[in-house]
């Protein structure tokens, strides 16, 4: 498929994403920039469901970036341990609390170059950032992006982040990337499943390339 037809399917998949899902937000809960990056950190191998009940303790206990700094990692360890890795994560946002306050003003940075310098972040962590807190154009590649972009045709099929990142970005219009991420979050739990796509109701049927009439004219 050419680039223009791409653009024409996720024009279209947009439209109807919409429709769907008009909010589209952020399934994790947070009140500040360093909040959400901390959440996301903690919702590697675990539910958006389960860090936000760990969360409030968590942000409870260390209300400000300064009481982050002075935490031990076993202090946040401690109250992480539901979502997994709590060793690595506990270090990490504590080892990026300091990054944000002794290099960065305090502020979490503004920059993909700047946000992969902190501990634990990757280019989805950072889309996050930049679309959610700065508002700049931003392709948030996790598991469901991944999976759904590929179905429909709006990717090759890949299932390499960055490759699916660059894929959607070259058809999907730069102010709407973030929020349709977002979108395919709330749609891949509904609809657009890993193990049974509920493809019989589906409003992308029409156009999708893996919809069962897609796949019979092949």
């Amino acid at each position: 498929m050419n680039t223009e037809s791409r653009k024409t399917l996720a024009a279209r998949t947009v439209a109807e994403l919409k429709k769907l899902y008009p909010d589209a937000v952020c399934s994790l809960t947070y009140k500040n920039p360093v909040q959400l990056l901390i959440a996301v950190r903690l919702s590697a191998q675990c539910t958006d469901a389960r860090v936000n009940l760990v969360t409030p303790v968590l942000f409870e206990k260390y209300p400000t970036l300064e009481a982050l700094c002075e935490a031990t990692d076993g202090d946040i360890g401690e109250i992480i341990k539901p979502c997994g890795l709590f060793n690595t994560k506990a270090r990490d946002i504590r080892q990026s609390a300091l990054m944000i306050r002794d290099e960065f003003g305090g502020s979490v940075p503004d920059s993909m170059e700047q946000l992969l310098r902190l501990p634990g972040v990757g280019r989805k962590t950072a889309n996050l950032i930049l679309g959610d807190v700065y508002g700049k154009p931003a392709i948030v590649a996790d598991t469901h992006c991944i999976r759904i972009a590929g179905r429909i045709g709006l990717t090759d099929g890949t299932k390499d982040p960055v490759k699916v990142e660059r894929q959607l970005r070259e058809c999907v219009e730069p102010d709407e990337g973030n929020d349709l991420c977002h979108r395919f979050v709330l749609f891949g739990r509904e609809t657009c499943t890993a193990r049974s796509p509920r493809c019989g109701g589906c409003p992308l049927r029409s156009f999708c390339a893996a919809s069962p009439e897609k796949q019979s004219n092949h």
